[in-house]
């Protein structure tokens, strides 16, 4: 009697190769399939966080309005038509106009960042960029908001209500737009130095993590 013939335990099949190895971890066939849903979930952030930093020029936008100092301007009638001069040609209100606004978006651009780094203390170039992009947009819709609840434009209409040698304000003007970059710039600097003092380290070179977490040598 003859034993039968088995084969090795070593040569069950061959389909053991494409497999997952076990030292892979068991989250390793899952790691591509993670990477995309991350991704859209950080543009998700980045859109959420651009609305709300522009919806506050909003609040900028008010705060110039009330706190900008004046431009005052006078009425006359020259040759039967009406002109309007600067009262106080050697004032400086039309440099403070402009010295309010970028102070204000100096400290909303801080703020922002600030807000943003509270509440995801990792950085990534969604986020970077939704603060630029909220930020220049939240300028925007400040100076506009400070126009439009300003003076009107119309000057002349206004010296005509005032009258003749009557005082009265100039329509709310941003003289200098480069002031319109203060509040994306200050932002992105900001979150950067926050993100720098602040932010999550690395694991330290010639470490690895176990399957649990731990940190091992390599």
């Amino acid at each position: 009697m003859t034993a039968p013939l088995t084969p090795p335990p070593h040569e069950h099949s061959t389909y053991q190769g494409w497999q997952v190895p076990p030292s892979a971890g068991p989250g390793a066939a899952t790691a591509y399939d993670k990477d995309g849903p991350g991704m859209r979930t950080e543009v998700r952030e980045a859109v959420v966080i651009t609305v709300a930093v522009a919806l506050g020029g909003v609040l900028l936008g008010l705060l110039w309005w009330w706190l900008a100092p004046r431009v005052p301007l006078v009425g006359d009638v020259v040759d039967g038509n009406w002109v309007v001069y600067l009262k106080d040609t050697e004032g400086e209100q039309a440099v403070g106009v402009d010295g309010t606004f970028t102070l204000l978006a100096l400290a909303f651009g801080a703020v922002s960042a600030l807000a943003v780094f509270a509440v995801r203390r990792r950085g990534g170039v969604p986020l970077v960029v939704a603060l630029g992009v909220g930020g220049l947009l939240g300028a925007l819709l400040a100076w506009r908001t400070g126009v439009w609840l300003g003076p009107a434009q119309d000057v002349i209409a206004q010296a005509k209500d005032a009258g003749k040698g009557v005082t009265f304000p100039a329509p709310m003007k941003l003289g200098a737009k480069g002031a319109l970059l203060a509040w994306p710039l200050a932002a992105l600097v900001s979150h950067l130095g926050l993100t720098a003092l602040f932010g999550p380290r690395d694991p330290e070179p010639g470490f690895e993590h176990g399957p649990y977490g731990e940190a091992s040598a390599p």
